[in-house]
């Protein structure tokens, strides 16, 4: 893959890419349209993939935020058009990479001197190019190691960016600019949080002092060859979920894999109330021995008592069978509004109910097959139902829903690729029984 040998880093140049690529998309609407007349039957296939190759291109190049924005689309089915969805993904962990005098001049501005005085050999070519950084190899002292380099000026551009990708997503997203705001908020305070590899070298340090599990291996990190824009830890030696999908693992190994991710999880949720907040498959190599590595700690989301004890309740027999219960649920994480009127709560009541209760599901079974796509057909059938609906296109929910919903649904989606059969009554019964006792009260 071609490599960049700069970002457009001023506000306006990178203004310039979104209304360059906005002329673009309205080239492509004028072709579609055109051709319309002369095949009325044309659907928007043809429309999406043109409109889709051109926004990825363009977001490639400025990197950071917006590509973000694109990569953490991609992870749901419901929001965009499958066309967009599948080049989206790229940015998953195959974006274009930033050429080698931009990675020394990197190094040079925090560590005072090139890669080459830090490690005994360093890879100027990137491994793998995603939204916010690139990973190079590196060796010292007889360690393989791994090198994360964040892009110039990704931090001090998010702010500008998100208000230029918001007149993409209110077309794409269809949705209603308050609620957008409100997704666009929490989005630009974790986008932030990402940009900080200090921060991120922290949480990765507790991560993995905490989270002793079988069959899940963390990489060691180096503090004294990372900084604020740089990390280093082992190399882990590996296949990203895609390309080990692509060997034809045994149904053997791929339920192993899909046990370890879920416990993971779950030990996350409910042990830690913190969580890997960007489950993409670019985040996780199989490595020998059917083991699954954890290798980014950017995006975390901590969960608030008054958050987690409503959200996870619904795993338990209460409170969806109570109706009074199950509300003062929706009330308390804003599901429901006070100035709701009596049709409107017993709506909201009735959806919310339904499609938790789908979603719930693998939680209450004990164990769960990932691989019915029967399931996910469902799931998915209802989102795209929902968000038709005139009445969903409010901002509803407390913000903790956006990434907490993200890093499910991501759950979710990993699993069902790797058509996994795992029991999914693992994370301890004190914490089951925990949850149930305070609805219960």
């Amino acid at each position: 893959m071609k490599e960049q040998n700069s970002i457009p880093s001023s506000r306006i140049s990178r203004s310039g890419k979104f209304i360059g690529t906005g002329i673009r998309i309205g080239g492509n609407y004028l072709k579609h349209y055109s051709k319309k007349l002369v095949n009325p039957q044309l659907d928007r296939e043809e429309l999406n993939k043109d409109n889709a190759e051109d926004i990825y291109n363009s977001l490639s190049q400025l990197k950071g935020s917006a590509l973000k924005v694109a990569q953490m689309l991609s992870m749901d089915r419901n929001l965009l058009p499958k066309a967009y969805t599948d080049r989206f993904s790229m940015a998953q962990y195959n974006a274009p990479p930033l050429s080698g005098p931009l990675i020394i001049k990197t190094f040079t501005r925090h560590f005072g001197k090139p890669p080459s005085a830090l490690f005994d050999e360093f890879n100027l070519h990137s491994s793998n190019a995603a939204s916010i950084g690139q990973v190079h190899r590196a060796r010292l002292n007889d360690r393989e190691l791994a090198v994360k380099v964040q892009y110039p000026g990704v931090a001090e551009s998010i702010s500008s960016d998100l208000k230029m990708v918001k007149p993409f997503a209110l077309k794409l997203m269809d949705v209603s600019e308050k609620e957008l705001s409100v997704y666009m908020q929490e989005v630009e305070e974790k986008l932030l949080e990402e940009t900080d590899y200090e921060l991120e070298l922290e949480r990765s340090r507790f991560f993995t002092d905490k989270s002793s599990l079988p069959g899940i291996v963390f990489p060691r990190y180096y503090p004294e060859l990372s900084c604020k824009k740089v990390i280093t830890m082992d190399w882990l030696e590996g296949l990203h979920l895609r390309e080990f999908l692509q060997t034809d693992p045994s149904a053997q190994v791929r339920n192993q894999i899909g046990q370890a991710l879920w416990d993971f999880y779950n030990f996350q949720l409910h042990e830690l109330r913190a969580v890997h907040a960007d489950p993409h498959p670019g985040n996780f190599l199989v490595l020998p021995g059917g083991k699954l590595g954890i290798i980014d700690f950017g995006c975390i989301k901590e969960l608030p008592e008054d958050f987690y004890s409503p959200f996870f309740s619904f795993v338990c027999p209460q409170p969806l069978s109570d109706r009074e219960e199950t509300i003062a649920c929706f009330r308390q994480m804003q599901m429901i509004l006070p100035g709701d009127t009596e049709g409107q709560v017993e709506f909201y009541y009735r959806h919310y109910k339904e499609m938790i209760a789908l979603f719930a599901l693998p939680y209450k079974s004990g164990e769960f097959d990932f691989g019915r796509d029967e399931y996910f057909r469902q799931l998915y059938g209802y989102g795209e139902k929902v968000t038709k609906m005139k009445e969903f296109k409010q901002a509803r929910g407390v913000k903790h829903f956006i990434y907490m919903n993200r890093t499910l649904f991501g759950l979710y989606n990993i699993l069902n690729e790797l058509k996994a059969h795992i029991r999914t009554d693992t994370y301890p019964a004190r914490l089951r029984e925990t949850l149930c006792s305070v609805t219960a009260l």
